[in-house]
């Protein structure tokens, strides 16, 4: 027998082996009928998976984040099954789930057009009609090699052949379609009403570029038309707000041919980028923190010391100089190491805060970049905090309130994880066990809600990860917090403790915007480049009603507000005045303020605000105190 316990306390006990679907139905028929699968000991599976020991269960549906990773493994086996119909002889190479939706990699000799997605769309609509089950299966491995070779199927004859030899192999059957996966999966895919394939992409076979380059199809589905019609509408809002397209359009960076994964700011962008660091710069100052700068390149053991050579080598930039091996700093921690080792330190002093805004190099894929959010060089908004064990908790909750307070000047709301050790990890589980209850015990005492996140911490450290939700409510994965006890260790840093003894110090490193230049293209598409006020390039566009009898007086008005530290551009092209009010709020700019006869003389001033069609008049002197009052504030739109 074995014990099942759920969320609300109860217990009940049942046959070993007993299935998923019969736990449900032990409950009601109705719950059967509506979930998509459990949560069971910490572990998603299937309503087809039996349960062999005591465990916790938890029935999840749809608007469960488990739940959603069901569907939508189910549905990438569905598209895989429709394409096998349609293009009989292609590969597949894995087929999983993503925060939102799914996709497939394929080896076809066919190249998918945007055309084939929707005969497959219909397709899958076919096989959903027909009710079929998703049937779990379990082989011994030397079957599985076998089934998968006269298939000629060669990316799951290489997957099974680097598992253990006495393993079983799970097989998922969908009709005649045939798939090796662990699952979890959907009993049948009658649920899955509501399918739209999105976009094809190139992926190499196991993210390897020397691997060959497979064609991937991304997909979303959900259980009601209304859903999905919810997200195509989200998705072409989506595409307006791309941080590409505006970043064009608005004049504030680019990417070229010349520096892939390398950005270009322009002048307008800069301001964005200098305002978001100066907000930056002037909360660390009152936190605390000291401001250092370390350099982009150094020696080949220094990252021997910290760990990267072993655990982050293949990401890393490399140069010679004087015939010695040298790295370019993919972060900027183990300079921060050097500072603090520069001189001895007491206990009296810590914490000690240093604070960097680091420009590190990454190399990242080619078919991984993505305009602002997966670049090859960045400034990292770095923090590193030495401390006593006994400041740690204290010292998280207050990182956590400093990142609560700038994230709310921008109008996000968050959410906490916290990801545990990794199989790649240095030190022993006593440290890790010791840092990753100070992390939950730091969330908890704030009152806030997280999750775990297993297996997904740093080589070094546990980390609590915060992810922003923008306007659209889309989640963006952007601030973490890192506890180490590695990196003073191999660093050997110590501070004199009250006995007069060495001891080493704890640290914490942390980073909130993430960097700067993704958090400013989440921005771009959080206000679909509507900023607020006070991070606009441009502030205000001055705009004479006659260029011939008004535009000396408003030039003197334009040097008044730059004296002020207001950004304007005074538009003195010779075109009518309703195209310059048009083409300014085409560009975004949050005032639009217009100069005749009457406002000159009466020294007023007529201002629209961008996205309003109304306008209003005041004294220059009153604009200017408005103005002043929400770049000072921080307002929002």
């Amino acid at each position: 027998m074995v014990e099942v316990r759920f969320p609300n306390g109860d217990k009940k006990e049942f046959e070993q082996g007993v299935l998923l679907l019969d736990v449900a139905k032990s409950i009601s028929e109705g719950l059967a009928r509506n979930v998509l699968g459990a949560v069971v000991n910490e572990e998603i599976k299937g309503l087809q998976e039996p349960v062999m020991e005591d465990a916790d269960v938890r029935f999840v549906k749809f608007d469960d984040d488990e739940g959603k990773q069901i569907f939508w493994h189910s549905s990438s086996h569905l598209m895989a099954a429709a394409i096998e119909k349609l293009y009989p002889g292609v590969k597949f190479a894995i087929g999983p789930s993503t925060d939102s939706g799914f996709y497939y990699d394929i080896d076809s000799d066919h190249v998918f057009t945007p055309e084939d997605l929707e005969k497959i769309e219909a397709k899958m609509k076919d096989i959903v009609g027909q009710g079929l089950e998703l049937e779990r299966v379990e082989i011994p491995r030397n079957e599985a090699l076998d089934l998968f070779k006269d298939r000629e199927d060669i990316y799951k004859v290489e997957i099974i052949s680097e598992l253990p030899e006495d393993e079983l192999i799970t097989l998922y059957k969908l009709g005649d379609f045939v798939d090796l996966c662990r699952g979890p999966h959907l009993l049948d895919v009658k649920k899955i009403k509501a399918v739209k394939l999105l976009s094809i992409a190139g992926a190499y076979w196991r993210g390897d570029e020397k691997n060959k380059m497979l064609q991937r199809i991304y997909g979303v589905s959900f259980e009601k038309q209304k859903d999905l019609k919810k997200y195509v509408n989200m998705i072409e809002e989506a595409k307006k707000r791309d941080h590409r397209k505006l970043g064009k359009e608005l004049d504030l960076f680019s990417i070229k041919e010349e520096g892939p994964g390398f950005p270009f700011f322009y002048p307008k962008g800069m301001i964005i980028k200098n305002e978001l660091e100066d907000f930056w710069k002037g909360l660390h100052i009152r936190e605390g923190y000291g401001e250092i700068k370390t350099p982009l390149i150094l020696n080949e053991d220094l990252w021997h010391r910290s760990g990267h050579w072993d655990h982050y080598q293949e990401n890393m930039y490399f140069t010679q100089i004087d015939e010695e091996d040298y790295a370019i700093k993919p972060m900027n921690c183990p300079g921060s190491m050097l500072v603090y080792k520069s001189k001895p330190h007491s206990y009296r002093e810590l914490p000690i805060k240093l604070a960097e805004l680091g420009f590190v190099h990454r190399h990242e894929l080619s078919g991984a970049l993505h305009g602002l959010f997966r670049v090859r060089a960045f400034t990292q908004d770095d923090a590193h905090i030495f401390m006593l064990p006994s400041q740690i908790k204290d010292e998280v909750k207050d990182v956590m309130r400093l990142a609560d307070e700038i994230y709310s000047v921008f109008g996000f709301k968050y959410r906490v994880e916290i990801s545990t050790k990794p199989e790649d990890s240095m030190g022993s589980q006593e440290d890790w066990d010791r840092a990753t209850e100070a992390l939950e015990e730091a969330v908890e005492e704030l009152g806030l809600d997280y999750k775990i996140n297993e297996g997904d911490g740093a080589f070094y450290g546990p980390k609590i990860d915060i992810q922003l939700e923008d306007s659209m409510g889309r989640p963006w994965q952007c601030g973490t917090i890192q506890l180490d006890f590695q990196m003073p260790e191999r660093f050997e840093l110590t501070y004199i403790d009250e006995n007069n003894e060495k001891q080493r110090p704890v640290m914490l490193h942390r980073a909130l915007y993430g960097s700067i230049e993704r958090f400013m293209g989440i921005l771009i598409e959080h206000y679909a480049g509507n900023f607020p006020v006070w991070l606009a390039p441009v502030q205000a566009t001055l705009i004479p009603v006659n260029m011939d009898l008004h535009f000396d007086q408003v030039r003197e008005i334009e040097k008044r507000l730059v004296a002020e530290g207001i950004r304007v551009e005074l538009d003195s092209r010779e075109e009518k005045m309703g195209r310059k009010i048009r083409d300014s709020q085409i560009m975004k700019v949050p005032y639009q303020l217009v100069f005749g006869d009457k406002e000159l003389e009466e020294g007023t001033v007529s201002v629209r605000r961008h996205g309003e069609k109304k306008t209003s008049e005041m004294s220059i002197d009153e604009f200017i105190a408005q103005i002043k009052r929400e770049i000072k504030d921080k307002e929002q739109n």
